[in-house]
């Protein structure tokens, strides 16, 4: 029989990747957007819209849908509250009752800074009790909670967390990581800019063909389990374990491409900053291991060796 994924979000970074491994997969793929989607190939969804949500279903009739839609910008989130609680929360809510009420299995994308990070607590187990500390971290953790409670004891829906993600971006400003990019050659071009850059909290940064291929293998393995999958679990998490800050990142970027970084700066913490960022949010993998999910990701630079001769000016 064959099988159907539905992906929101599938302009995005992850997104568009979700769609590939899926299609690699041999599995029917049905992506959507809203303000980038481009019919037919990525259909136009109002995530607001419960009624054009149901519609969409109903025709597609996927077994699986993964919700990779979202505000996922903490600055931008801190500009437009509505607007993100809107999209993190009510749409995931308004998706999952849709999905729910049809037997279609959801899977929640979200993200390490629900937890607060701060130093010593790493790594999180998937267990421990999340405390985000802002306002997109506290939407995505409210997402975590209205999809969950949606879908209670039904075994139709499962949360993944996933840290800082890089990979193939349409733009670098698509990617934290991937933007990174930008601010070095700014430095290399500008010897005197003097161009600030984090050197104090760690991330784990992910790549994410990395993260489409363990959906595909989640979504697999939890349809294959039928009624069985009530038992499994419904929070998962995936990183890679290669940790970094941004300046280290950019100082691998310099390397790479063989620029000086004497126009950049290494900066402790901000503690200033508008928007407060955490220390460590290191997700720990083991419920992934424990039911069998390969947890190997590709190495960060031998990554971006490749794909910095598409860089190079």
């Amino acid at each position: 029989m064959a099988k159907t994924a539905f992906v929101t979000g599938a302009t995005g970074l992850l997104g568009r990747q979700v769609v590939r491994a899926f299609d690699k997969a041999a599995w029917t793929v049905v992506g959507t957007g809203f303000s980038r989607a481009k019919p037919p190939s990525i259909l136009k969804l109002d995530l607001e819209d419960q009624d054009a949500i149901e519609a969409t279903l109903d025709e597609i009739k996927p077994q699986v849908i993964i919700h990779c839609a979202a505000n996922r910008f903490p600055d931008k989130c801190d500009l437009d509250p509505d607007g993100t609680r809107a999209l993190n929360i009510a749409a995931s809510r308004r998706l999952a009752l849709a999905a729910c009420s049809r037997s279609i299995f959801l899977i929640y994308l979200s993200t390490d800074y629900v937890f607060s990070g701060r130093p010593g607590e790493a790594p999180y187990e998937a267990s421990f009790t999340p405390n985000p500390p802002n306002l997109y971290e506290q939407t995505k953790h409210a997402g975590e909670k209205a999809v969950l409670e949606v879908c209670e004891n039904t075994g139709l829906a499962v949360v993944l967390r996933v840290p800082v993600l890089y990979g193939h971006a349409e733009t670098n400003a698509e990617s934290a990581v991937n933007v990174l990019v930008d601010a070095v050659w700014k430095a290399a071009q500008e010897q005197d800019a003097q161009v600030p850059m984090d050197d104090w909290s760690v991330r784990y940064p992910t790549n994410t063909e990395d993260v489409a291929r363990v959906i595909v293998d989640i979504a697999s393995r939890y349809l294959n389990a039928d009624e069985a999958r009530v038992a499994l679990p419904k929070v998962l998490q995936f990183s890679a374990e290669q940790r970094f800050t941004k300046y280290q990142m950019c100082q691998i970027f310099a390397e790479i491409l063989g620029l000086p970084l004497s126009g950049m700066i290494g900066k402790g913490e901000d503690k200033d900053a508008k928007v407060a960022r955490p220390y460590d949010t290191h997700l720990s993998t083991k419920v992934l291991k424990d039911l069998g999910v390969d947890v190997r990701t590709m190495d960060f630079t031998d990554w971006w060796k490749r794909e910095m001769k598409a860089y190079r000016r």
